[in-house]
């Protein structure tokens, strides 16, 4: 690792470093980078997309249907002109 990208990561972390600091530091950032290089190799979201399985439309057509009558629910509600009462807003 280059002393400059030491030194511009101690100086970016605000830490003042040894020269016995720097060599130590220096090789441990560089395997932390391999491990970063080894993302690079990683298949990509292009691959296999963001999520691991596959989501598919599973919507269904709709069925038009009538359970119960509508003119034997407004007979049974509340209504004025048709029109269902509900609860008084104040």
């Amino acid at each position: 690792m280059k002393s400059e990208t030491i030194e511009e990561v101690a100086r970016i972390a605000r830490l003042k470093l040894t020269e016995t600091e720097r060599t130590e530091f220096s090789k441990d950032l560089e395997e932390v980078l391999e491990y970063f290089s080894m993302l690079d190799e990683a298949p990509g979201e292009k691959e296999y997309g963001l999520n691991p399985i596959e989501i598919l439309d599973m919507l269904r057509e709709d069925e038009v249907r009538r359970e119960i009558d509508p003119e034997l629910l407004i007979r049974m509600m509340d209504t004025f002109e048709e029109l269902v009462r509900g609860p008084r807003l104040v």
